[in-house]
């Protein structure tokens, strides 16, 4: 599957910004999708993730409550809704995706497809 992500940009700290990741190329149900950040001089580290059927959602503890993930089975997307957002949530964002129809991981290294990345930058 191929992974486009798209929708950073510059907020403000306490705005908000909704990340959408297209895909294409194979059945997208069949996948389990998360989102990944990595800040610059960080390590990439988890931020959300979606089961195949959107049932089933884990986020990282420095987001819950702020980001909203969801997708699109009939459009072959996945979005992340960002409220309230802060100075350090500012890193570039990955959509991934895992083949799979049983659970959902939280490790990047359970994930063989990546998009490319959007930067989202939040100003103090």
């Amino acid at each position: 599957v191929q992974l486009q992500a798209s929708g950073g940009g510059l907020v403000q700290a306490g705005g908000s910004l909704r990340l959408s990741c297209a895909a294409s190329g194979r059945t997208f149900s069949d996948y389990a999708l998360g989102w990944f950040r990595q800040a610059p001089g960080k390590e990439r580290e988890f931020v959300a993730a979606i089961n195949w059927s959107g049932h089933t959602v884990y986020y990282a503890d420095s987001v819950r409550g702020r980001f909203t993930i969801s997708r699109d089975n009939a459009k072959n997307m996945v979005y992340l809704q960002m409220n309230s957002l802060k100075f350090e949530d500012t890193a570039v964002y990955y959509c991934a995706g895992h083949y799979t129809r049983v659970g959902v991981g939280r490790y990047a290294g359970a994930y063989e497809y990546w998009g490319q990345g959007t930067l989202v930058t939040v100003s103090s």
